[in-house]
């Protein structure tokens, strides 16, 4: 049974793994499969509701899924019906979190709850608002807000995003959409010969009058206030920018035009939703879908159809997952030397790295776009290269070190991927100085690679030094071992970093007319090379003990974890794209931990468990004498 562990544990991962390939079900009732495929266009691309509903939950809960009563929960997509077509009942679901007591004391909220619906709230939003105005008003900027400040204005945001997504697909206070707009049909005539009338000094009808202009006030609060376009105009030449949203559309349509069928459609949905007939709303969502592919908009179908699959998958999720059943297992494997949990735990890493390219790929193709293109995708690309690398070394080594870094850093870097994801859509249009395929392929991809190459480094330093501190078994062997590990990750680590960042100066030469600016972004890749330098110098020359290089490979995570968040913390330079407070504190935090860690390898070797029972030995390969060690 010992031997068939690996082959057990692996099928049965494979198991789960298929079971989630398998498309989702149409559900009974309402289809909200084909309604989360349904196209839209928003943050310049084509994606569907799905991805909107999941982006949107996630900024505002944090989550993809809403608790509701008897412990049961609502996904992304079934919440985003509610919001957008009974906006009463969405409003009762606590989807807004609220950290800050004095801000939940300011709304008069309950200080031990973190979650609130809109109707918690709703009678105390004037107060958000005024408090939020104010910050506007002082031009207090993000970096300089205190906690609480920071708190209202991300909570005046996401409030203001609720709304434009309630008055999306109609007006949040209309009940019966169908019938609103058959009225609106009928009443765009007379209304605006009304309209006409009056201005024109003639008399009027007022009652067409008051009719148009009740109709048109709504449509522009929905032209102006609505999240999405979800109206493609269906001209036979179409390009994305015919695409309108909802309240644009009808306003267009008392200007000559006519009610567009997507509108009709939506407007049908609308209706059968609120009141509860499931087999008129699917009627009208299989019409919309014929229509869509009538009017050649099979691409954006497609695109819609793949991307709602990619959501289902959650590649990336369920490889996190993998990686912290393989580093269990990996650890397990060192306490009683149990070859299987070894084996075990590299099976399921070659399985994880397969489902994570499967997603980097899957991505790829999505995008249209080279696999790192912003800071979400490269989180999941360091993880995914941390992931090879680590597996590389265990097929060289075979003593589960190369597992237990490998599954460290992939589930480090996709739980810091995750954390990124809250700040809505990963896939965003590409900034225009960025919007080149060849330079995100080389330059992004290489330093990128240089990345994952210094912080494996760093986690394999970290390994020497907590099993040199803590326990006694980093023995000669091991501790020649582990020397040798981060010494070739950090020769691979200095190639791509150089690399990397001499193609950075050549694009930067094409977009900004230099090839070097001392830009925040170019000083810390710099950094970097200089530091990976540093230790081959010192490890060549003999100049420091191996338990010096450790602290050195360690000091290489701070500087590369500068290189990659720090400089969006400065709010200056061409690279810098925002100040990030919650990335602010974690990175605090992380720089700390290798401080420690490097004070932990400077400490004297009699405070090592695993050198005090064995004489040292000497040079830069091997575990120094004590003598040298001041």
């Amino acid at each position: 049974m010992k031997k068939q562990l690996p082959l057990i544990l692996t099928v049965l991962v494979l198991l789960w793994l298929g079971a989630g390939l398998r498309p989702p079900r149409v559900p009974e009732g309402i289809n909200t499969k084909g309604f989360g495929q349904l196209p839209v266009l928003l943050n310049g691309r084509t994606q569907p509701m799905d991805s909107v509903a999941r982006n949107s939950l996630l900024v505002l809960r944090g989550k993809q899924t809403v608790p509701v009563e008897g412990g049961k929960t609502l996904q992304a997509i079934d919440w985003f019906l509610e919001v957008v077509f009974k906006p009463d009942q969405a409003d009762t679901r606590q989807v807004f979190r609220i950290d800050h007591p004095d801000l939940r004391g300011m709304l008069k909220l309950s200080p031990e709850e973190k979650f609130f619906s809109f109707t918690q709230f709703q009678t105390n939003i004037m107060d958000l608002g005024r408090e939020a105005e104010r910050i506007d008003t002082e031009k207090v900027k993000s970096e300089s807000q205190n906690p609480f400040e920071k708190a209202v204005m991300r909570l005046h945001q996401n409030v203001i995003l609720y709304r434009r997504i309630k008055n999306t697909l109609k007006h949040e206070s209309t009940l019966d959409f169908a019938a609103e707009l058959k009225t609106y049909q009928a009443a765009v005539e007379p209304g605006v010969k009304a309209v006409r009338d009056r201005e024109a000094g003639k008399e009027f009808d007022q009652k067409a009058f008051d009719t148009i202009v009740d109709h048109l006030q709504r449509y522009d609060q929905m032209a102006r206030f609505g999240y999405a376009l979800v109206v493609p105009s269906g001209s036979p030449n179409h390009t994305r920018d015919d695409w309108m949203n909802v309240g644009t559309s009808l306003m267009e349509a008392a200007r000559g035009g006519k009610v567009l069928e997507p509108v009709l459609s939506y407007a049908e949905m609308a209706s059968a939703y609120h009141a509860g007939e499931p087999a008129r709303f699917n009627s009208s969502l299989s019409k919309y879908q014929q229509w869509l592919l009538d009017h050649q908009y099979q691409p954006e179908v497609a695109k819609g159809g793949n991307e709602h699959y990619f959501n289902h998958f959650e590649p990336f999720y369920k490889s996190s997952a993998i990686y912290v059943l393989a580093f269990i297992l990996a650890c397990a494997s060192w306490f009683n030397q149990s070859e299987p949990f070894r084996r075990s735990a590299l099976y399921l890493l070659i399985l994880t790295a397969l489902v994570h390219t499967s997603g980097l790929i899957y991505r790829m193709v999505l995008e249209g776009r080279p696999p790192v293109t912003n800071l979400y995708s490269s989180a999941v690309f360091i993880g995914w290269g941390i992931c090879i690398l680590g597996i590389t070394i265990e097929f060289f080594y075979r003593n589960a070190i190369g597992s237990v870094v490998a599954s460290m850093g992939g589930f480090t870097t996709l739980i810091v991927a995750h954390n990124l994801s809250l700040g809505g859509d990963t896939m965003e249009m590409m900034r225009a100085v960025l919007d080149t395929n060849f330079w995100l392929a080389t330059h992004v991809v290489v330093v990128t690679l240089g990345y994952s190459a210094s912080f494996l480094a760093g986690f394999l330093a970290m390994l020497y030094v907590l099993r040199g501190v803590l326990t006694t078994s980093l023995t000669e062997q091991m501790a020649t071992a582990l020397s040798r590990m981060v010494y070739g990750i950090i020769c691979f680590a200095t190639l791509f970093s150089l690399v990397g960042t001499v193609l950075g100066g050549i694009w930067a030469d094409q977009s900004w007319g230099r090839f070097w600016g001392w830009d925040p972004k170019e000083n810390g890749a710099l950094m970097i090379v200089i530091w990976n330098a540093v230790y081959l110098h010192a490890r060549w020359g003999k100049i420091c003990t191996e338990k010096s290089l450790m602290a050195i490979a360690l000091f290489g995570n701070v500087i590369t974890a500068f290189s990659w968040f720090g400089v969006n913390m400065l709010g200056i330079g061409l690279h810098s794209y925002g100040f990030m407070d919650a990335a602010f504190k974690w990175l605090l935090i992380f720089d700390i931990s290798q401080l420690i860690f490097i004070g932990m390898a400077l400490l004297p070797l009699s405070y090592w468990r695993s050198f005090s029972k064995r004489p040292p030995a000497a040079g830069a390969g091997t575990a120094a004498k004590p003598a040298t060690v001041s």
